[in-house]
């Protein structure tokens, strides 16, 4: 019997191979600049992330067309703000691809605006990098998802929680959208049937985007945590909304000796927002922090803080995932020769390039990469210290082996198969679209 995680080494194996031992031809191209399109939200409750994604990109374009561009061609970068409205997000994507004519496009946060993006990309055929971490269930052949999946990011952190801490209640608090909701189905489903946590000790509440009065709403956490068991809070919140969550924690007297959070989506520019003191304690999980002690972290700190002539500017994960995808998509046009979106999906799998934590990471033919999982700990300076972390990186898994209707499930995009939800036990393709998937998620 073939099984899933047969096919999951052994397409880890080919894809690390291909990208150490490949190196494509350089053919030259029309004279011209290469567009690249650059789609986060500049407004709204989601430019507290977002914007330093599009400064970044504009540094990232700017260092190369300084080392000569790219097949001998300037990059020209294409900004566009869809202002934290998600239909928008469609449109601005049908505008870089069709009007524009970008060759590929940098973008996103939530995974509703990812969602909301995958038709177009997938009807115009458009190349999409998605730099932040979300909720699995997904494989488009459109796009290169470089943010962590779940078994990167959620499944190590309750692990962490169970395993260190001793926690034996759950708070599985989160937005009221496609990511949260179906990465706690996940989480639900793994603590309760992998972990043996029972029904009664996890909580779920989701809120509003924005969402600004969560008196109530810690009232409650408290009280579920005060039961004898030790509890934790497993954050899915997103935005803006984090800022007055954290405050009224600290209001209420809650910190990190009680009832610890462990958020998914709070990094170092959200904290830079907020004193950061009272919550000293309270962790986050990711692939990388601003912390890490690298060489090749050092000098991207060092070029972000020279670019944004600030120099208490911040990094984060999804800028360190966009940097990865960024230089492998460079990589891939570089080995196809051409900026073509065929070629290049087809040369990208495989390729591999250092991260800025010390290793390497590998476009895998699930167009999800390998990465290390990092556990940090809030600092009064808002800097997280790594108090925990894996021992070599981790593939990203795109479907749950949690949830029934995916266990069974990977995807290969890599030639004859080109299937984004092949099933090990049958050796079928489903068929369905990522954009078919993403309209149905949206119209639940």
């Amino acid at each position: 019997m073939i099984t899933r995680a047969l096919m999951r080494n052994s397409t880890l194996a080919l894809a690390i191979g291909t990208g150490l031992g490949l190196a494509g031809p350089a053919s030259a191209q029309d004279q011209g600049p290469i567009k690249v399109g650059i789609l986060h939200s500049l407004s709204g409750t989601m430019a507290i992330s977002e914007t330093v994604l599009k400064d970044e990109m504009l540094m990232l374009i700017e260092q190369q067309n300084e080392r000569g561009g790219l097949l001998g061609r300037q990059l020209q970068p294409v900004v566009v703000d869809p202002g934290s409205n998600w239909p928008m997000y469609a449109e601005q994507a049908r505008q870089l691809l069709a009007q524009d004519q970008v060759d590929v496009i940098f973008g996103a946060w939530t995974s509703v605006s990812r969602k909301a993006m995958l038709p177009v990309v997938e009807e115009l055929n458009g190349l999409l990098f998605y730099p932040v971490q979300y909720e699995g269930e997904e494989s488009s052949q459109n796009v290169f998802y470089t943010g962590a999946a779940p078994n990167q990011q959620a499944i190590p952190a309750v692990d962490y929680l169970i395993d260190e801490l001793g926690i034996e209640r759950f708070v599985l608090a989160g937005t009221d959208y496609v990511y949260p909701r179906t990465a706690n189905r996940i989480l639900e489903a793994y603590l309760k049937d992998e972990r043996g946590i029972a029904d009664e000790d996890i909580m779920i509440n989701y809120t509003p985007f924005g969402h600004s009065d969560w008196q109530n709403i810690v009232a409650q956490i408290q009280q579920f945590g005060s039961q004898g068991k030790p509890t934790a809070v497993v954050s899915t919140i997103n935005g803006d909304a984090n800022v007055p969550f954290y405050l009224e924690l600290a209001n209420q007297g809650v910190d990190a000796s009680d009832i610890p959070v462990i958020a998914f989506s709070v990094g170092e520019q959200e904290l830079s927002g907020i004193d950061t003191g009272p919550l000293v304690g309270h962790l986050a999980a990711w692939n990388y922090f601003q912390s890490i002690d690298t060489d090749a972290n050092a000098e991207f700190v060092d070029a972000w803080q020279a670019y944004t002539q600030d120099d208490a500017a911040v990094t984060n994960d999804p800028m360190e995932a966009h940097y990865i995808g960024f230089n492998m998509w460079l990589e891939a046009v570089r080995k196809a020769g051409t900026t073509d979106v065929d070629a290049v999906k087809e040369a990208i799998i495989g390729v591999t390039v250092p991260n800025l934590s010390g290793g390497y990471a590998a476009m895998m033919p699930n167009h999800h990469i390998t990465k290390p999982v990092f556990i940090g700990e809030i600092q009064d300076d808002g800097q997280f210290q790594v108090v925990w972390e894996t021992p070599s990186t981790v593939a990203g898994d795109e479907w749950s082996d949690f949830l029934p209707g995916s266990r069974d499930l990977i995807s290969d995009w890599r030639a004859p198969l080109r299937c984004g939800n092949l099933n090990v036990q049958t050796m079928s393709c489903g068929g369905s679209t990522a954009a078919q998937e993403a309209e149905a998620a949206l119209a639940e």
